[in-house]
């Protein structure tokens, strides 16, 4: 039995269809399999706990959507049995399938879950904040705060409104919000504290983003060195007075460029951030409102997926 949740939404509607086809491909072949079609955020987060909380028997769940979908299967998961999920990307970014090297075609993608024989553990991260930090979300591509997470928040609202993809794409839609937020990105202070230990400060900070896996907001490689099943956070800090620099920062990363003045990329197991202002933060592109300070930690290898 395959356990499917699905986000119809997903992608500007991109997850219905890839849907209609898999289920197409299914009944015609007689596979067994339940589906859960989610109408509203937290959907899948639920889903995932109702059919994991309490279970002894190992099952395989599937999520058709978009990172955004997964992020809220992982952070529903309760890990009381043999859990292995498969990942049929239908969303706008889908920033963990380049991270796990995943094809992009829906019915090549179901046919290797089905047919797996081996599996593969990753890393998923926890953010914790709010007061005394008694809020927490799982992520499995990155988590940030300050102007990328802006750019989450706008998109996120466009989608809302039911705004349609601009003519160039979604990768153009990421690029162009992405711009906008620059222009009117206000760098303020802050530090991080690495593994308890190293503490840096920044005078004009414009964001920092903790990556599970390279990428993030539709093929940015923010950090090329970030390996997925290390154990390890890459933390990637944005910091420069110059919004013209910011500029060659935010498109250079689209190429994977690392080392450059304006960004600087630190390694290590959990992280805490301070920032003098209220900044807005994300998740997996999921909006989790304005904070200044965060804890975030990576547990290793903890999450069974085919791929």
């Amino acid at each position: 039995m395959y356990y499917f949740i699905v986000n119809p939404n997903a992608g500007w509607g991109k997850g219905g269809r890839v849907w209609r086809v898999l289920a197409c491909y299914m009944e015609k072949r007689q596979v067994e399999y339940e589906a859960y079609l989610t109408t509203e955020k937290g959907d899948a987060r639920n889903i995932a706990r109702k059919l994991t909380e309490g279970r002894k028997e190992p099952l395989v769940i599937i999520g058709v959507g978009g990172d955004g979908t997964m992020n809220e299967l992982v952070d529903g998961l309760v890990f009381c049995a043999p859990v292995t999920l498969g990942y049929i990307p239908a969303g706008s970014a889908n920033d963990l399938r380049r991270g796990l090297r995943l094809t992009a075609n829906p019915l090549r993608g179901m046919k290797r879950i089905f047919a797996a024989r081996r599996h593969r553990t990753i890393d998923y991260g926890v953010l914790s904040y709010g007061e005394q930090a008694v809020e927490h979300r799982r992520f499995l591509v990155s988590a940030g705060i300050g102007m990328d997470a802006a750019v989450c928040q706008e998109i996120a609202e466009r989608r809302q409104r039911g705004k349609k993809t601009p003519p160039g794409g979604r990768s153009l839609s990421y690029i162009l919000t992405g711009l906008k937020q620059i222009l009117k990105c206000r760098p303020c202070k802050g530090y991080i504290i690495l593994d308890g230990v190293k503490r840096v400060e920044f005078n004009h900070i414009a964001f920092i983003s903790c990556q599970i896996q390279p990428y993030e907001g539709g093929g940015f490689k923010i950090a090329p060195g970030a390996d997925g099943s290390d154990g390890r956070l890459e933390i990637c800090v944005a910091s420069h007075a110059s919004r013209r620099k910011l500029i060659s920062v935010f498109l250079e990363a689209f190429r994977g460029v690392r080392r450059q003045k304006g960004i600087r990329c630190y390694q290590c197991g959990e992280a805490v951030i301070h920032t003098e202002r209220l900044l807005p933060v994300h998740v997996d592109g999921e909006c989790c409102g304005l904070h200044s300070d965060l804890q975030i930690a990576c547990v290793p290898r903890k999450v069974r997926i085919v791929g």
